[in-house]
């Protein structure tokens, strides 16, 4: 690789926060949770922004630490795999969508930016963000809350209520582009993307304790 090459990638080190292990990874694994995280970010960040909600910053900065680790351990598959100039050709595009990715997490962490340091929030951004049809909003589900252990599947919250579950965080783990077979537990912070009428009733839902 160029000396250029070699900079970039010592600056995308120092951009790490901490250390990152080298762990073997299948190149598609890495690609598509590297999507899934770059379409979630932007959501997540402009939401931030709409309810001046610190908690989806911190939740987009962390993402993007992710990607940055995503992106490390894509960068040093390709040093390990190119063997002669036709395998680097080979491993360009790969590296060109990556990069791609990695960058749309970088735009996004820069939006949270304006909560991240309390700056305030020009009613016009307000304005512009709120009059999206569809919006982004979090419902943490309760313990015993009537669904847990229910799959997406049953809970057909699109066609009931407009909304649609885009990922769920348990843990510190995440769940990108659940299924009708995702099982919800309790705990769960379910990332709903939908109409505001939509969101206060699956808060009703995921409130509710089942009758005894």
């Amino acid at each position: 690789m160029s000396e250029g090459s070699n900079e970039e990638i010592i600056e995308e080190l120092e951009d790490i926060k901490e250390p990152v292990k080298y762990e073997p990874m299948g190149i598609k694994q890495i690609l598509t949770e590297m999507k899934d995280i770059s379409e979630l970010i932007v959501d997540l960040a402009y939401s931030a922004v709409l309810f001046n909600n610190k908690e989806l910053a911190e939740e987009v900065h962390e993402l993007e630490e992710e990607m940055d680790k995503l992106k490390y351990q894509i960068t040093m598959m390709a040093m390990l795999a190119a063997r002669d100039k036709e395998d680097a050709e080979q491993l360009v595009g790969i590296l060109q969508l990556a990069t791609a990715a990695e960058n749309i997490s970088n735009a996004a962490d820069q939006i949270v930016e304006i909560i991240l340091r309390k700056l305030d929030v020009h009613p016009v951004i307000a304005s512009a963000l709120a009059d999206a049809d569809e919006q982004i909003f979090r419902v943490r589900v309760e313990p015993d809350s009537l669904v847990d252990q229910k799959t997406l599947g049953d809970l057909r919250l699109h066609s009931t209520l407009g909304t649609r579950v885009i990922a769920i965080k348990r843990g510190r783990k995440w769940i990108y582009g659940p299924n009708a077979n995702t099982i919800i537990l309790s705990g769960d912070l379910l990332i709903i993307r939908g109409p505001e009428d939509g969101h206060e009733r699956l808060k009703k839902i995921v409130h509710t304790l089942p009758m005894k």
